[in-house]
This record gives C-alpha cells, sequence and structure tokens, in this order.
C-alpha cells in the first residue's frame, strides 16, 4: 500500500556534511521523494561547521545519491531543494542566518512554518543547540516543530536525566524524537503484528508454553576508527542499553489496548519497569563481558580490539556482552530472555529465536530419536522474514520424525523494496508518529538497569580480557551462562533463511 504524502517540511540537519547524512539521511529522504511519498513542498537545509558553497554541498548530496541508490531518476529535481549554511554551534549570529534562511525556504517551499531540527552530530552539542533553536527564535513559527535526536542519549542516568532536562526547556516531551534505527527495521516492527495479529501466537505467549528467548546481534566487523568512542561506551551501552532492551520490551510487552503511540510506550514501559534488577557481585551471574583478540576472518588475520587506535592497551573495555534478563511479571515469570551482542564474531547477523517448551510425554520420542523444539526465529538482518521450526513424520515406513521449517522471507519477496530503517523512521517523524522513537521513561529505565550493572564492571577488573577469539561466537562464559539454565545458545548460522 502506498505510503501517505507527507505534509510541507523544512528538514534542518545538523552535521549535514558527516557520514551519516551521507550514507543514510540524504538517501533515505531521496527514496521519499522518489516514491512520492515526501511532498514537493519540502526544504533541506545543511548546518555543518565546513566553509561549503551551496553547490559544492549539492555535489555532495548528488555523490551520496549516487552511491546508494539503484534509480537516478529525479536526483537533480531531489537536489534542488537542497540548501547549505556554514555554522558556528556556539555562536547567536550563525542561528539569526539560519532563522533567515529558513524563513526564505518557507516562502521559497510554501512550507507552512513546520520545521524538523535532526541532531546528526556529537551528543554533546546538543543542549547548545537547543538552547540557540529556541533563544534565537528558531521555534517561533505557526507550523509544527520537531527534533530529532541520535543516540547515545547520554552515558549513564545522570548524565541523560541533565540532558534531558537541559532539552526540555526548549522542546517538549511530545516534540523530541529520539531515533533508534533499531526501531525502524521491518521485522521489529513486525514483532507486534506476529504476536498481536495472529490467533496462535498470541494465546502461547507467556511461560506456560515458552521456555525461551533468545536475541542476537552480532557483528564481523571490529571496532575500526571508533576506537575512542568506543572506549568511553562499551557494548553494553553502545548496543544492550537501547537496541537490545527496546526488543525485549516489544516481545514481552502486554497487547495494547490500541495501536496508539502512548498506549504501545505504555506498555514497553511496564516491562522494563518489570525486569529484575541486578547489581553488585550478581552481575556475574546475569551478564557475562567479553573483548575481541586476534584472530583470522576470511583467511586474514585481524588485531585484536587492544591493538586498535585510540584504545587503551590495558583497556577494560567490553566489545561483546551476554545477559540473561528476568521479567518478573505474571506473564513471563520463569522465562528467561537470553540477549547477545559483540563485535569480530563469526557472523553478521540479527535474530530473535523463540523457544516453546517440550510437549508432556510426547509420543514420537525415544532414545533412538530425539525431537527438535518448535521455534518461531524472527530474521532482522541480513535477511529479513520468518521461519516455523516444526516436526512432521519423515517420508519413509515408520513413525520416525523430522523437522521442517515453514518460512516467509521478506527479503525474497519484496527484495530491493524492502525500506531502510531511516526511511521510514524519517517519514514518521515528518507525520508525526513517534510511536517507533524513544521516550524520555523508556530511556530512564533503561539506564537505570544498565548502569547497575557498568558499575559493577567499571569497579572491577577483566582479569581475563581479551577473551574470545575474532571470528568466535563470544567468550565460554557465554554458553555456560545458557547451559546453567539448562539451554543452549541457537546458532544463528544455522537458522539462516539460506541455510535449509
Amino acid at each position: 500500500m502506498k505510503q501517505e504524502q507527507t505534509p510541507p517540511a523544512l528538514i534542518m540537519i545538523f552535521g549535514a556534511t558527516g557520514d551519516l547524512a551521507k550514507r543514510k539521511l540524504f538517501p533515505s529522504l531521496y527514496q521519499l521523494y522518489l516514491k512520492g511519498s515526501l511532498s514537493n513542498q519540502f526544504a533541506v537545509l545543511g548546518v555543518g561547521r565546513r566553509e561549503w558553497s551551496d553547490s559544492r554541498f549539492k555535489e555532495h548530496v548528488r555523490d551520496s545519491l549516487h552511491a546508494s541508490s539503484h534509480s537516478n531518476d529525479l536526483i537533480e529535481a531531489f537536489i534542488e531543494h537542497c540548501i547549505y549554511q556554514s555554522h558556528d554551534v556556539a555562536d547567536s549570529n550563525s542561528y539569526i542566518q539560519l532563522k533567515t534562511q529558513a524563513n526564505e525556504l518557507d516562502r521559497r517551499f510554501s512550507l507552512e512554518g513546520n520545521r524538523i531540527f535532526y541532531l546528526a552530530m556529537a551528543p554533546e552539542f546538543f543542549g547548545t543547540i537547543t538552547d540557540h533553536l529556541k533563544q534565537d527564535g528558531l521555534t517561533d513559527t505557526d507550523g509544527f516543530c520537531r527534533l530529532v535526536i541520535e543516540k547515545p542519549f547520554g552515558h549513564n542516568l545522570p548524565s541523560a536525566a541533565a540532558l534531558n532536562e537541559q532539552i526540555r526547556q526548549s522542546f517538549s516531551e511530545e516534540q523530541i524524537y529520539r531515533i533508534d534505527h533499531y526501531l525502524g527495521k521491518e521485522m521489529v516492527q513486525n514483532i507486534e503484528v506476529i504476536r498481536f495479529a495472529n490467533a496462535f501466537f498470541e494465546p502461547l505467549w507467556n511461560s506456560r508454553f515458552i521456555s525461551n528467548i533468545q536475541i542476537t546481534s552480532s557483528e564481523t566487523l571490529g571496532v575500526e576508527e571508533r576506537g575512542r568512542y568506543y572506549e568511553t561506551s562499551g557494548a553494553l551501552r553502545d548496543m544492550v542499553q537501547n537496541h537490545m532492551l527496546q526488543m525485549v520490551a516489544l516481545l514481552a510487552m502486554e497487547p495494547p489496548i490500541n495501536l496508539s503511540t502512548d498506549e504501545i510506550r505504555s506498555e514497553k514501559v511496564r516491562v522494563l519497569r518489570a525486569m529484575r534488577p541486578v547489581e553488585g557481585k550478581e552481575v556475574d551471574e546475569y551478564f557475562v563481558r567479553g573483548q575481541y583478540d586476534k584472530g583470522i576472518m576470511n583467511g586474514q588475520n585481524v588485531d585484536g580490539y587492544r591493538d586498535g587506535d585510540n584504545v587503551d592497551p590495558a583497556s577494560n573495555t567490553e566489545t561483546f556482552v551476554a545477559g540473561k534478563v528476568m521479567i518478573d511479571n505474571f506473564r513471563w515469570a520463569g522465562v528467561p530472555f537470553f540477549i547477545r551482542t559483540g563485535k569480530r564474531m563469526a557472523v553478521k547477523s540479527t535474530k530473535i529465536v523463540v523457544q516453546f517448551k517440550d510437549i508432556p510425554m510426547n509420543l514420537y520420542y525415544n532414545k533412538e530419536h530425539s525431537l527438535d523444539p518448535n521455534l518461531l526465529v524472527i530474521h532482522i538482518q541480513p535477511d529479513e522474514g520468518i521461519t516455523l521450526h516444526l516436526n512432521a513424520k519423515k517420508t519413509s515406513e515408520g513413525v520416525n520424525t523430522q523437522p521442517v521449517r515453514l518460512s516467509y522471507s521478506a527479503s525474497s519477496i519484496d527484495g530491493i523494496n524492502t525500506p531502510e530503517a531511516y526511511e521510514k523512521l524519517l517519514y514518521d517523524c515528518i507525520m508525526g508518529d513517534a510511536t517507533n522513537f524513544t521516550h524520555w521513561d523508556e530511556v530512564r529505565r533503561s539506564w537505570s538497569f544498565v548502569d547497575k550493572i557498568s558499575d559493577h564492571w567499571e569497579s572491577t577488573t577483566a582479569k581475563d580480557f581479551p577473551n574470545y577469539e575474532s571470528g568466535s561466537m563470544g567468550p565460554e562464559g557465554s554458553f555456560k551462562l545458557v547451559a546453567d539454565e539448562g539451554f543452549e545458545w541457537w546458532s544463528v548460522g544455522e537458522l539462516d533463511e539460506n541455510s535449509k
């Protein structure tokens, strides 16, 4: 179904000369334009430190679109809507010039005063920019004003609270769109549909029928040039606090009374409130940390994390996290949610595996022939789709069974038309739909949970670092964590759509 066309809007991108804008934002806006979802009444005002001319900026956008798009149709028409303004984030005079430019674009493209401020730059500038946007009059408009913020939103709860308090001086909570690109992924958004639109899943979606749920997000790349950032972040803050806990919340939430933004967010917050807090020595029972060592990947020798640029040779920073999250409510009592995420792992994959409990006294189980458990696998990336693992009778004499898979692959059916996560989220923001953006209550609860873990890890030195080889699936401790509960990690490679 064709998306509804967006209302008129000025999209002001701070950090327009940076990598995020070039790789994600310009291509996503162009795709919306190409599909007819973006109104002709729009303008992209690129804001950056570099002293670029308008023509230099247009060439930058053109390079971005040629590198990312499979269609060159309408590129020049799109670029006509792109304008550049060099800027000093701390200088009021720069904002006065921005306001003049914004007002001119309002008139030129009939934008009705609607403005989106996208902060695609380092978090330390967020507060300064929002203060100036308010003080220097850029939010004084007859249309809507929305603020889009990239992660990280703080580096712990106190810093996140301070940042939120500063931003709230200029923008209301309803105007703030904290972007988590995982929430824009097709199959993450499909979690709610799978659960609430299928009569044979929702009655089983509880501790009576599900034994455990596993969420894996593994990367084959290392930290690369992000050493300085990663030394102050680590996998816990970089991945668990936002992406992983958001997926836990979507999988565990109660059915909302309707599909409105407020109701869905409310149910997600209830899950985050119900997560069992772990702190002190308890952390070692529920979470495992790892750091990658040297190894061989694709036939090439690769360095360990501590060998990277801007990394302490004795770094205590984790590049891998595995954890057991328990949700202490009626629906999920006793069901572990296992999460793991890491760099330089054997495969690049993000998958959710829902393992159902075995049938009591299964007639087809015997010592010579065991039965595979029923699984629901949600493939998020690189493939997108759903696989249901069942048992069926072998095509032979006797009553022996064999596992079979019922699969739906969004990648093979929709192929290149599967929307990029940023495209979906930018569309939602322009339309004023904040469902797939994180509310402050979600950020606050997730930081509160994660801070107790990071406090323990920062107060103790990991004596076994580095503790997993590049090209493996993480440290031994992560396998023991799951084995202690009577389970094992499902191999994400074997569960791939193309692994039959």
